[in-house]
């Protein structure tokens, strides 16, 4: 500690680039702390720390850390308090450019994986931004020494050394009942679980905190859905509607909710933290939401079970474009999903292209099927789930003849759900409807892609290039990847998560063509942030930078939208061997 300062004291007026001197690992009395990279004046990027303080010094016990998800969520709440310190404490550091900035990782209204905060069974490590203070180019040693000696002990006691036991154990005993609520709805077969009492309303279209404005009306299961699940650490079972494998429309008036409801089943494959309204709102992990891209890129995607005979395009089998038509993505965006394991496809109508998701009667009448290259998802929802047992949970206002196949049906009216199937499927016997199904036939195999990994090359002149430039914008090389339509990608780090694990495919597995198929390259890297975490992904072996855990379909959608990737012809069996340099 005393080593810093006096440097700090010595580069005191200095130009900038002395700065670079202060680079290493300090002791202070109750903590570590490493300077990792030292940006290269006070307008770039800011600094990189680590603060490293033992668990002994913290409220932790063993009891909140019996499992990953209790890890997980202790990590959470240590991020939230620092990140709530950090925005009441005046910092007071003077200077130009990001002179003073202090910051982490943002948190949002999810639970997740991050590098912002890890604990281990002996250390809690912290990663923050600083800015080192500077007049212009010329370094203020005294403001830095204010910084590092007065700013961040007073962060760190006002926020995990202040933190109690008992709010640990608060918030581990809440995603204890996250758990199992899920583990219920895996034994019982649900993919989607809604508690009463649930505020799902959000505050605007571009916030995802709560609503809080009157009215807010909670969510009630209608009588017929309500399932209640034992939990532990309370005496009361939960109750809410439980959403079975299958069929499911969601049905009602415009602004009656039905959009909401399903923004929320989306966003229930994340746990949620206390406050946030969906903390009982869990959906099965794997569900993905399908709309229409226009423009998105496609590549060799098998797209033939909805779409066949292109007057143009040819080969719907290897189809590949640059500018996807609002059905040919949607088309690929399923089939894309179900590669990489998806049980559960989320759908909401507004977003979704109206020809490829019904023809009716009038249409099939007007347009023959031989002169129409497709077949609406109507048609194959059913073969989906009895085929693959894939259900789906589709958003509809526009046509009954959904009522046909569907297997529940729930009416949203003023934000309160009611389960109307025995009215629908009543209706649907009395009211025929005369439009003929279009393809009789089974859903067929699911595709299974092995990739070219050459194309993986960030390099733009002598530089690698691999960053994130927006919150769902990946510069990877010389292209950008688009992800805005991406919906269940919930956070930045997320994102840049996404964009170390492109580098590390670049790094690791640049041989050229492989027998690996996508899911199993995905499956692989899952396994290695399983057993070694996000920070194994990162070049930057010190400070693994802002990181969050995407899942693997989020991935998957960044890889599916890359203008160049190469993809190889034909399927590949799921469980492919590779060399043992390759692994």
């Amino acid at each position: 500690m005393q080593r810093l300062r006096e440097q700090l004291m010595i580069i005191d007026g200095k130009g900038y680039k002395a700065y670079k001197s202060i680079k290493g690992d300090y002791r202070f009395p109750k903590f570590n702390l490493v300077i990792d990279a030292v940006q290269g004046d006070p307008f770039a990027s800011p600094s990189k720390i680590r603060i490293r303080v033992s668990r002994e010094e913290t409220a932790i016990s063993n009891k909140c850390m019996q499992t990953k998800t209790q890890k997980m969520m202790c990590e959470d709440v240590f991020l939230r308090e620092i990140h709530r310190t950090l925005a009441s404490i005046n910092i007071n550091v003077k200077g130009t450019g990001k002179s003073g900035a202090l910051s982490i990782d943002p948190p949002g209204q999810e639970i997740l994986e991050r590098t912002a905060v890890q604990i281990n069974k002996t250390t809690i490590t912290l990663c923050l931004s600083v800015g080192l203070p500077a007049n212009g180019r010329r370094i203020l040693g005294q403001q830095a020494i204010r910084l590092f000696f007065e700013v961040i002990p007073q962060v760190l006691n006002q926020s995990i050394f202040a933190l109690k036991e008992e709010l640990l154990q608060d918030h581990v005993q809440l995603i204890d009942k996250q758990v199992a609520i899920r583990e219920y709805m895996k034994q019982h077969n649900l993919i989607a679980f809604i508690g009463n009492q649930a505020i799902l309303a959000r505050e605007s279209g571009v916030s995802d905190r709560p609503r809080r404005d009157s009215p807010v009306i909670p969510f009630q299961s209608p009588a017929s859905l309500e399932v209640a699940i034992p939990v532990p650490h309370q005496k009361v079972p939960i109750k809410g509607m439980a959403i079975k494998q299958g069929i499911t429309l969601i049905v009602g008036g415009g602004f009656h909710g039905k959009s909401t409801l399903l923004r929320a089943i989306e966003k229930g494959v994340y746990y949620h933290i206390k406050g946030d309204g969906r903390e009982f709102v869990l959906t099965d992990p794997t569900a993905v939401k399908i709309r229409s891209e226009d423009g998105r890129s496609v590549r060799k995607d098998d797209i033939s079970p909805f779409i066949n005979h292109l007057p143009i395009a040819g080969d719907t089998e290897r189809f590949t474009t640059d500018n996807a038509s609002g059905s040919t993505s949607q088309a690929a965006n399923i089939v894309e999903a179900l590669e990489v394991g998806t049980r559960t496809l989320l759908l909401d109508e507004d977003t979704c292209a109206t020809n490829f998701m019904i023809r009716d009667a009038r249409m099939q009448a007007l347009i023959h099927k031989d002169d129409e290259p497709i077949t609406p998802f109507i048609d194959k929802i059913q073969p989906l789930f009895d085929v693959h047992k894939v259900s789906t949970i589709l958003v509809m206002g526009g046509s009954g003849d959904y009522f046909d196949v569907a297997d529940t049906v729930i009416k949203m009216e003023h934000f309160l759900a009611y389960d109307v199937t025995d009215k629908a499927k009543t209706i649907a016997r009395q009211m025929k409807s005369a439009r003929q199904s279009e393809d009789p036939c089974p859903f067929g195999n699911l595709q299974s892609r092995s990739l070219d990994f050459s194309c993986f090359n960030s390099k733009v002149g002598h530089k690698q290039l691999s960053k994130v430039h927006h919150p769902a914008t990946i510069q990877y090389g010389k292209s950008s990847i688009h992800l805005e339509a991406v919906e269940q990608l919930v956070h930045p780090s997320q994102t840049r998560m996404i964009a170390e694990i492109f580098s590390f495919i670049e790094r690791h597995f640049n041989r050229g063509a492989s027998t690996l198929s996508l899911r199993d390259l995905l499956e692989r890297i899952q396994k290695q942030i399983e057993i070694d975490g996000l920070a194994s992904f990162s070049a930057f072996n010190g400070h693994p930078g802002e990181l969050a855990r995407p899942r693997i379909h989020e991935v998957a959608a960044a890889m599916n939208r890359w203008q160049h990737l190469k993809v190889l012809n034909g399927c590949v069996e799921k469980n492919s061997n590779i060399g043992e340099n390759e692994r």
